[in-house]
């Protein structure tokens, strides 16, 4: 019966999915000012669990994905059991399982890409599960401000170029200053319709 409870949820879950129902938490953070489909927020300190890969766009996602998925899914040091929320469906019982928050974050930095997956706000440095794989680290973000220009689509690599260009050139234009490089920021996992996908460009800015 508790198979056939998974299975159903995890069928449930994916069409929510698929059509743009996102039931994954998100940090609090408060909108500064609003200018339409680019906002200034202030985000509150987060907890990451990040790992870099060297590669192309496609492939070093599909790794990153892989690697930190199983991360939340079981593949760390903890033995305590605890109740998972969507859309994280328990598997193994021996370990702990992490529901992910949203978003999963991306970044390049020269040859290799950056890839890290918000964890929900009960974790801190002190009490999440110490991840199995030495490739991911767990790093506490401190609270800062980020410029979010946000769009719907598929994520692709020129796309994130042609968001980050704009999204910098209006900054600029705005005479913000800028504090680091553009990050990708997904909301949805790649099998929803893609117009109704919510991609971001984060930047953080003074």
């Amino acid at each position: 019966m508790t198979k056939v409870i998974s299975i159903l949820s995890t069928l449930i879950l994916t069409g929510c999915s698929l059509v743009g129902i996102r039931t994954s938490e998100e940090p609090h953070y408060q909108v500064l000012q609003d200018y339409g489909h680019i906002q200034i927020r202030q985000y509150p300190p987060i907890l990451i669990a990040q790992t870099e890969i060297t590669g192309d766009y496609q492939t070093s996602g599909k790794q990153g994905f892989k690697r930190l998925a199983g991360y939340i899914f079981g593949k760390n040091q903890s033995q305590q059991q605890i109740s998972m929320s969507a859309p994280v469906i328990q598997e193994k019982q021996s370990s702990e399982q992490i529901a992910m928050a949203a978003p999963v974050i991306q970044q390049q930095s020269g040859d290799n890409w950056y890839m890290a997956f918000v964890l929900p706000s009960t974790y801190t440095l002190a009490n999440a599960p110490i991840p199995d794989d030495p490739a991911i680290k767990l790093v506490e973000i401190p609270s800062k401000k980020l410029a979010v220009l946000t769009y719907t689509g598929s994520l692709s690599e020129q796309g994130i170029k042609e968001k980050s260009t704009e999204l910098e050139t209006w900054l600029v234009q705005k005479k913000y200053i800028l504090i680091n490089t553009a990050q990708s920021a997904a909301y949805d996992p790649p099998w929803t319709l893609p117009f109704l996908r919510r991609n971001e460009i984060h930047i953080e800015i003074k």
